[in-house]
């Protein structure tokens, strides 16, 4: 085996890629401890692609027999003497062990901030792991919950249904029961005039005057007293009965299930009118009503869906008609608005599957538009005029000393404040008198407002 070239007592370990001698395992740590050899490139000799050419000195590869024993500084690369002399003759150049330290600086700077990235990419790998495992946990846990969720559901669902099918079979057995109830009166009363109608006839056909005459007063009181009973010509209930799947049906074992069975039916008849605008409104004004939909029982109708028609027209213009706007509210109610561009009485007609609603067609009185006040709200005309003998006050009150309107104290104050155009003492109130039609009284509805 080699020796190593620096101490010739220990076989050679190693090799310098930059000084390009052979060391052993001694001289290797020593090269890498001495300032000027610390950024040399040592590499075991196993580890050279080939351990034959580890001794010898690296050649230029533009003059063979000279070694690379020099640094171009300007083109940054290693030269041999004679390249020095040539075409690097004007470049700054150095031997390599001179310039080796600072370049070796550089180097493990560059190396020194790769290991950091390497240090971070490895945190960034190893986070990158825990996060699967973490998903995967996660993912385990929320299958977990969902399947729970599921189980729940699912027996929630089953138990909805169960209640379903009860509460049809009870449906279907009520109205059964009053259909059997029906059935046999009905044929109580069919069997009660068959014998009547039979022995009348019979008595017709077979008896003699006098017994005709003799019974005559029994079987006529007899067929009376069938005739009058009173008996429904239909059957006493319906198979309106109906499966709405979107139907909110409430809480069913902490979950909300929907389905319902309906078999309630809107009686128009039954259905009522609310509100406080019900018979008033204001021209120009949004006013309205709600409709309140019940079924044949008097029971407020769970659910919207009705086909609700309503019309609003003048009684003196017909030509004029109000186009209202049904809103369903999905709970049985409907709220009614509208907007009348003319005053006066209209008709309302509100009705539900073509029938009028109970206290339907009604009236409606349109007023005019509301009256803003045209003066001020004060305490008297002469604070409000600034002392003006000509300014008056709808009022009527007066003051001594030619003043034409009221003052405090004196006679006609209403002793409070009030509107000078028409003497109102609620300041939001609508004004009672109209809009000024003379000269005047503009005038002095300006000389007031002053």
């Amino acid at each position: 085996a080699a020796g190593c070239d620096l101490c010739a007592d220990g076989a050679a370990a190693g090799r310098c890629l930059t000084c390009g001698v052979r060391l052993c395992r001694f001289c290797c740590r020593a090269h890498r401890r001495q300032k000027k050899t610390a950024s040399h490139a040592v590499t075991e000799l196993e580890n050279t692609k080939d351990c034959s050419q580890a001794g010898k000195p690296l050649l230029c590869p533009s003059h063979p027999t000279e070694e690379l024993q020099l640094f171009c500084e300007q083109c940054d690369q290693p030269v041999c003497r004679d390249c020095v002399l040539g075409r690097h003759r004007q470049h700054p150049c150095d031997f390599t062990g001179n310039v080796i330290h600072r370049h070796g600086d550089a180097l493990r700077e560059l190396l020194k901030s790769s290991q950091q990235h390497m240090d971070t990419l490895e945190d960034v790998l190893s986070q990158v792991d825990e996060m699967g495992s973490a998903v995967r946990s996660r993912t385990e846990a929320v299958a977990a919950e969902i399947c729970l969720f599921a189980r729940g559901y699912v027996k929630a669902i089953e138990e909805h249904r169960d209640r379903l099918l009860k509460q049809l079979e009870d449906l279907k057995v009520q109205k059964e029961n009053l259909l059997h109830l029906q059935k046999a009166q009905l044929q109580q009363l069919l069997l009660d005039m068959r014998t009547g109608v039979e022995f009348t006839e019979h008595l017709l056909m077979s008896g003699s005057d006098v017994e005709i005459l003799i019974t005559k007063g029994v079987v006529s009181s007899r067929l009376t007293k069938l005739n009058s009973i009173a008996y429904s010509t239909q059957p006493s209930v319906d198979d309106r009965i109906q499966f709405s799947p979107h139907e909110r049906a409430g809480h069913c074992c902490g979950y909300e299930v929907f389905g319902a069975i309906l078999n309630k039916a809107v009686d128009p008849a039954r259905c009522t009118l609310h509100g406080e605008d019900l018979h008033s409104a204001r021209q120009n004004q949004l006013s309205g009503f709600t409709l309140l939909c019940k079924d044949t029982t008097g029971e407020r109708m769970g659910r919207g869906g009705e086909a609700v028609r309503v019309t609003i027209t003048h009684k003196d213009k017909r030509d004029c008609a109000v186009k209202p706007t049904v809103c369903d509210n999905g709970d049985g109610s409907y709220c009614i608005s509208y907007i009348p561009e003319e005053p006066g009485l209209y008709a309302v007609c509100v009705c539900v599957k073509g029938q009028h609603v109970q206290g339907s067609p009604f009236t409606v009185m349109v007023k005019h538009k509301f009256r803003e006040h045209q003066g001020v709200f004060h305490c008297c005309t002469f604070c409000s005029s600034g002392g003006q003998k000509a300014a008056r006050c709808a009022c009527g009150g007066t003051m001594p000393g030619g003043y034409q309107g009221c003052g405090h104290g004196h006679k006609g104050h209403p002793g409070c404040h009030h509107w000078s155009c028409c003497g109102q003492v609620k300041e939001s109130s609508e004004c009672l008198c109209g809009p000024p039609s003379d000269t005047s009284q503009r005038s002095l509805l300006r000389t007031v407002a002053l």
